[in-house]
């Protein structure tokens, strides 16, 4: 009689086949990171949406500067600038970093070209000051420096930079709004800017601006995504319906009129691509001021892309237990790379984008993203004129925005009870816009540290290198009467 016992079955299993992966997957891991590719494209859409406020807002800061010769920048052909170098270098830091960090022209450091350098030079001149950045920060990186000048900047004052940047920028946005304007030397008062036009507002543009503030602050409060990129666009169709039922001249929209273009696909200008002079910005300014200007530039986005990289990859989960990114150094190289694209393609230096977290919260996790979102922004470049209706008034509101975040995310991290330290960073704070200069936040900033911590008898606490940038800083205010007392003036 047979058996009716179940015969034994083998507990050693075959191990199972691991599925198929594409060489997609296999090249940016995205199986390996618990992603997928339909999740990558979903994040990299979420990120152009929430970043692709730049494509508008860059030409306008860039474009309402002046160089030392009464020169401006092309609005259509900054437009064509800001969209390629975002695409290009997105992409790169994408495929080669394998983060979902997208990269361009980063707000606070056009604002140091465009204010800062090219009323002193021309814009080719400024853009090679960019370039050369750029290329001192891949050295530094190269070399193992970037964390060592990061480290010799305390985190107070580097707080106090960004924060002071931000400040900078809101006035950037209040000024070109026509919400402040600045008060003539001829009415003989001390109050140097004012409220509107003698101290009211007047006219359907400032509307504008005052309505698309609120409308932004409100998306942010709810926590919307692509919050600023939502209110550019109802204000600019606002704007549009304004404009074509009331009487407004021209020049009270600022560089672009709101009117509804001919044709919504153009061809893009690429004229200003290429067009730099990597040391004619020397010859113009001198040697120091020259190096201090390139040196202001690197610092301007030095430690937001820094901190940007680090917040991403953690809210991303990508970091280790010291909180280092895998491929930490190819990644800072990129960044160092898109800030001398951006010079190259004279849309000012490009950056890492805090709005990548969006991206991370629709499941990004990969460079795939990236690469989604930069082939976005090359799309955008044949959709130029529909940029280029977008007036001031409804665009500026996000600098605002944008000064609002970045102070939120950098005032409670500044030590307020070290005086050493919360002197220098409130000197830092209001001498960038109160001088209209970012160069100058930084050097009183350094230069106060410095002495009041030599003054608490801490000294032996100051960086040697912190020390090497503050001398060059004391030399840099100085220098009127340093070329006075050798003859040079």
């Amino acid at each position: 009689m047979p058996s009716s016992a179940t015969p034994a079955v083998d507990a050693q299993q075959p191990p199972s086949p691991e599925p198929v992966r594409s060489p997609l997957d296999r090249y940016f891991r995205i199986s390996e990171r618990g992603s997928s590719i339909a999740r990558e494209v979903r994040g990299g859409l979420a990120t152009f949406f929430a970043m692709a406020y730049i494509i508008v807002l860059n030409p306008i800061i860039l474009g309402a500067g002046h160089d030392k010769f009464g020169h401006q920048l092309d609005n259509g052909q900054l437009v064509t600038a800001t969209a390629l170098t975002a695409g290009l270098t997105t992409i790169l830091m994408g495929v080669i970093g394998n983060v979902p960090i997208a990269c361009a022209a980063g707000l606070g450091i056009n604002a140091v070209v465009s204010l800062q350098l090219a009323p002193k030079m021309s814009w080719a001149d400024a853009m090679g000051m960019v370039v050369l950045a750029g290329l001192v920060l891949m050295v530094l990186v190269a070399s193992g420096l970037r964390q060592r000048v990061m480290d010799a900047i305390p985190n107070g004052l580097r707080r106090a930079i960004a924060i002071g940047i931000g400040l900078f920028i809101s006035l950037i946005g209040l000024v070109d709004s026509g919400f402040v304007t600045r008060n003539p030397d001829g009415a003989h008062t001390t109050v140097p800017m004012g409220l509107g036009e003698g101290g009211q507002l007047h006219g359907w543009p400032v509307l504008i601006f005052a309505l698309g503030l609120a409308l932004t602050f409100i998306l942010i409060v709810r926590k919307t995504q692509g919050a600023i990129l939502i209110g550019i666009v109802v204000m600019t169709f606002v704007a549009i319906v304004i404009n074509s039922l009331a009487v407004i001249p021209d020049t009270s929209w600022g560089l672009s009129v709101p009117q509804v273009p001919d044709n919504v696909v153009g061809t893009p200008d690429f004229g200003l691509i290429g067009h730099i002079s990597l040391f004619g910005g020397f010859r113009e300014v001198g040697w120091l001021t020259g190096c201090l200007f390139v040196f202001t530039v690197l610092l301007s986005g030095f430690f937001d892309a820094m901190g940007t990289i680090i917040g991403v990859g953690e809210e991303a989960g990508l970091t280790d237990e010291n909180g280092q990114l895998p491929g930490m150094g190819k990644i800072l190289m990129m960044d160092g790379v898109a800030v001398a694209a951006g010079g190259v393609g004279s849309a000012s230096a490009n950056t890492c984008f805090v709005e990548s977290t969006a991206g991370v919260g629709e499941g990004a996790r990969t460079g795939l993203a990236n690469v989604m979102t930069g082939g976005l922004f090359l799309l955008a470049l044949i959709f130029t004129p529909l940029a280029r209706i977008v007036p001031s008034q409804a665009a500026t509101p996000a600098l605002l925005v944008v000064g609002f975040l970045i102070m939120a995310a950098n005032v409670k991290e500044i030590d307020w009870s070290d005086f050493t330290i919360a002197i220098p960073a409130f000197l830092t704070i209001i001498s960038m816009p109160f001088t209209y200069s970012i160069t100058n936040g930084i050097g009183i900033g350094v230069l106060a540290f410095i002495l009041l911590r030599i003054a608490d008898r801490r000294a032996k606490e100051i960086p040697w290198l912190l020390n090497a940038v503050g001398l060059c800083f004391l030399v840099y205010f100085l220098l009127n009467p340093i070329e006075q007392l050798l003859g040079a003036k």
